[in-house]
This record gives structure tokens, C-alpha cells and sequence, in this order.
């Protein structure tokens, strides 16, 4: 299946967080953090987000922003532009 998204919108595949282990305690996953940043999956064709974000562009978005879904096994978010802070970049 794809996801095109419309407009100025982004579809981002999460990246995945570490598991973190605290005095030998694995914590579970709900309690962990939700993840603020992952990798650009499609771009809608509005003006200004389709000249900031190209597909595979890592970006890093507000925490509680955007629609959350499973894709062919992958956590995918929808994510308004203006839900999406920065460009991660080396």
C-alpha cells in the first residue's frame, strides 16, 4: 500500500528508539518516550513543503503532533507542516 499525503503534509516512518535500561530494569514501551523524529516516507505537492523535504530527508517534529498508523509493519505519522521543526542533517 502507499500514502500520499495532500497538500502540506508529510508522511514520516518513526525511527525506532533504543531500548533504555535503568539499574539493570528494562523499561517498557509504555512508558517510554514517544519519538520526535524519523525519516520522510512521501511529501504532499504543496508549494512550500515540496521545496523544504524530499523523500528519505530526516526531520525532527513536535512530540504530540500528527496522526500515528502501522504500515506494512512500520510506524508511519501524517504530519502537517507546521508540526515539523528541523531537518536532521550530518
Amino acid at each position: 500500500m502507499k500514502v500520499v499525503p495532500f497538500e502540506e503534509r508529510a508522511v514520516v516512518e518513526l525511527e525506532e528508539q533504543e531500548m533504555k535500561e535503568v539499574g539493570g530494569i528494562i523499561i517498557p514501551d509504555s512508558v517510554k518516550e514517544k519519538p520526535q523524529y524519523g525519516k520522510i516516507y512521501a511529501v504532499g505537492n504543496g508549494p512550500e513543503i515540496s521545496k523544504m523535504l524530499q523523500v528519505g530527508d530526516k526531520v525532527l517534529f513536535k512530540k504530540y503532533a500528527g496522526t500515528e498508523f502501522e504500515l506494512d509493519g512500520r510506524k508511519i505519522i501524517i504530519l502537517a507542516k507546521e508540526d515539523i521543526l528541523a531537518k536532521l542533517t550530518e
